[in-house]
């Protein structure tokens, strides 16, 4: 008793290691596999191995339940070849003939003992040992009238396994086994009540959802990282949420100017004529692309009005700044102003012109001259 459970004390220390490990999801059609064996049954008792054993073939289909347990349905016939003649019929030994004359299908429970006690590498070893131990229905083919008889049977064995190829598809191996038939009310141990049967097998594992013909480790994510990937998550949704919302104030920005340019190429052009009287005196100051401050070139255009306000004392100045249509409108009216406040204050400070004689003011986009550039200027007129 006390070996039995250190045994099982063993098994499930193995079997705690082994479900650290996070294998990937296995679906209902993952992990099957058909095989195919043959060999040789022979009675266990009260009969000599070899001289009386017989051929036997064998087929089985299963399932990795996970790579330590697993479950397949077998079915095996015995080959009755111990007498000459044939029948035609299901023969027995006692009255000659070449026929199946036992038949039998279990259901099995395999244990992997390499990945019980090992673990399990992420892929088959080339070399494993498998336990096997199920349970099933004998039948016995006897001819006569109603002589063929079932029985309840139990199978153990081992599965001495070659895994072949590079992705382990294939497996080789020598399965020897000891099937129990009772066959007597009593469960005696007759000739006939035990099988010793040894197998040479070959099986094919199907191709799993994963791309690989056994399990697959996963990756394991604890608590902390899966909050901190729901932070992530979250934090670039409002950063989306932020960019849209940014997009779509431009886009109505693109549309509203686009609007107001349609607008100002459908306003007639304006040609101001200017004319040689003093209640209408104009001096043009330009600017370049962008500036609002008066180059070298431009400031005797100003000399000219300072001098004209200094000789009249009467007189005053208005000044419009404008600009040229490039840019958006909070731009250009901002420019158009800067440029009608530098003309003032060149007056106002280089000049000494009285503030109160000068009025300046920003138009925005000018259409005073057919080329869109030419209305980079502030117009100073003289007001008697």
């Amino acid at each position: 008793m006390k070996k039995f459970v250190s045994v099982f004390a063993l098994v499930l220390v193995a079997m705690s290691a082994s479900a650290e490990n996070l294998y990937k999801e296995s679906k209902f059609f993952d992990n099957w596999y058909l095989g195919i064996q043959g060999g040789i049954a022979s009675p266990a008792v009260g009969h000599a191995f070899w001289k009386d054993a017989r051929g036997a073939f064998g087929l089985n289909v299963g399932k990795q339940l996970t790579p330590v347990f697993g479950m397949e349905l077998e079915y095996t016939g015995v080959v009755n070849t111990a007498c000459s003649g044939n029948k035609g019929t299901w023969a027995s030994l006692d009255n000659g003939g070449f026929a199946i004359d036992y038949t039998v299908l279990t259901m099995n429970g395999t244990v992997n003992l390499m990945n019980l006690f090992g673990g399990y590498k992420g892929a088959p070893r080339l070399f494993e040992i498998q336990a096997l131990a199920g349970t099933g229905w004998g039948h016995t083919f006897i001819p006569g009238a109603d002589n063929d008889h079932n029985d309840l049977v139990f199978k153990f064995g081992a599965n001495f396994n070659f895994n072949l190829g590079k992705e382990k598809a294939w497996t080789v191996a020598l399965k020897p086994a000891i099937l129990y038939d009772f066959v007597n009310r009593n469960l005696a141990m007759t000739a006939r009540a035990a099988q010793i049967q040894i197998f040479a097998g070959c099986t094919y594992h199907f191709k799993n959802s994963n791309g690989t013909h056994s399990f697959a480790f996963g990756r394991a994510y604890d608590q902390a990282e899966v909050d901190r990937l729901n932070a992530t998550i979250n934090e670039t949704r409002g950063q989306v949420a932020d960019r849209d919302q940014t997009i779509a104030a431009k886009n109505k920005r693109i549309s509203d100017l686009e609007a107001a340019l349609k607008a100002c190429e459908a306003k007639p052009a304006v040609v101001q004529t200017v004319t040689n009287t003093k209640d209408n005196l104009e001096c043009y100051v330009y600017f370049n692309q962008g500036k609002s401050n008066i180059s070298p070139a431009q400031q005797p255009n100003v000399e000219r009005i300072a001098t004209f306000l200094k000789n009249h004392a009467g007189s005053k100045v208005v000044i419009k700044g404008y600009a040229s249509p490039e840019g958006s409108i909070e731009v250009n009216e901002r420019i158009a102003r800067q440029r009608a406040e530098a003309v003032k204050t060149m007056l106002v400070k280089k000049y000494k012109i009285a503030e109160d004689r000068i009025s300046a003011e920003g138009q925005g986009v000018g259409n005073s001259f057919s080329e869109p550039d030419w209305n980079r200027v502030s117009i100073c007129t003289i007001k008697e």
